[in-house]
């Protein structure tokens, strides 16, 4: 992830977001749209791997924003604004309702036995469209991966998301979450040996002896509809560049072995998400979500 990251920062980092926050509760507009803009895709790429769907994870993410918007006039600044916007998104997360894809990925068991059903088989693209294939393999590896991610419950998902992959530190991510740091590293804990062990026994990402490639499985996942050739949800041809050394990956990761699994999800691009700044600032002219952000104590919010 890129070095702004809000939650691995240092505390000093978060005083800036303070600024800010504190400027919007007494109705700064601009210091209100600069704070959007500062977390709304870090709030998104959360999203998007909490509910895989692209669509589900910006209107997610808009919740989660709106939420924080309106409550602004709460916050007093005297707790890190990270941790108190944070656990605004989290709540979001798990107030919300359980999306398509959610109801369908269900447990590791049941994903594991989907996946035995797809065929090996090469996908077969002449030369001139060698970089589509790739962009389409790499779309393959992303969705099953974020696949995986739905296989864990709700609350190790998040815990897995924010403490693995966006690395927040356990104090941290307990206070996200809402429980302390030793119970959030019992949590974290729980995912990675439940994600690691299906990882294992199906994936030849890490375990090479596994007959599981993205390459043999893509064309299966385009006839069962789980790649859609017109449509790149994940592996944008824009972002490639963050992925040209995906084959390579499982040589380059860290010696450890959970650092070797988690290092993979981390290797997922950044997703610019939508202007969901730009969508706020539409939404607080409505005068009745206006009316609630001045409740709040958060002014006017331009």
């Amino acid at each position: 992830m890129p070095d702004n990251n809000p939650l691995a920062a240092p505390d000093s980092a978060d005083a800036r977001d303070v600024d800010l926050a504190r400027a919007a509760a007494q109705g700064d507009g601009a210091a209100l749209d600069r704070l959007v803009r500062r977390h709304q895709s870090w709030i998104y790429n959360i999203a998007q791997r909490f509910a895989l769907n692209p669509v589900e994870a910006a209107d997610l993410a808009q919740e989660a924003l709106v939420r924080i918007v309106t409550r602004i006039g709460q916050f007093e600044g005297r707790a890190q604004f990270r941790t108190w916007a944070y656990r605004i998104v989290a709540n979001t997360m798990m107030d919300s309702k359980r999306g398509g894809l959610e109801s369908q990925i269900t447990s590791f068991s049941d994903y594991g036995d989907d996946l035995d059903r797809l065929p090996l088989q090469p996908l077969e693209m002449t030369t001139e469209f060698e970089q589509e294939r790739a962009v389409l393999v790499e779309e393959a590896k992303l969705g099953c991966m974020l696949g995986m991610l739905l296989c864990l419950d709700r609350k190790q998902r998040l815990a897995y998301i924010i403490g693995e992959i966006f690395e927040a530190p356990s104090s941290v991510a307990g206070e996200i979450l809402g429980i302390s740091a030793a119970a959030f590293r019992k949590r974290l804990q729980r995912a990675r040996a439940d994600l690691t062990a299906f990882m294992n026994d199906k994936c030849g990402l890490i375990n090479e002896a596994n007959p599981c490639r993205c390459e043999k499985k893509t064309k299966a996942f385009i006839d069962a509809g789980w790649v859609d050739p017109k449509q790149i949800k994940f592996a944008d041809p824009a972002l490639k560049t963050v992925r040209d050394h995906a084959p390579q990956a499982s040589e380059t990761l860290l010696s450890s072995l959970e650092d070797r699994y988690a290092d993979l999800f981390r290797d997922h691009p950044a997703y610019p998400g939508p202007d969901l700044a730009a969508r706020l600032a539409d939404l607080l002219r409505d005068p009745e979500l206006a009316e609630s952000f001045r409740l709040t104590g958060g002014g006017e919010a331009g």
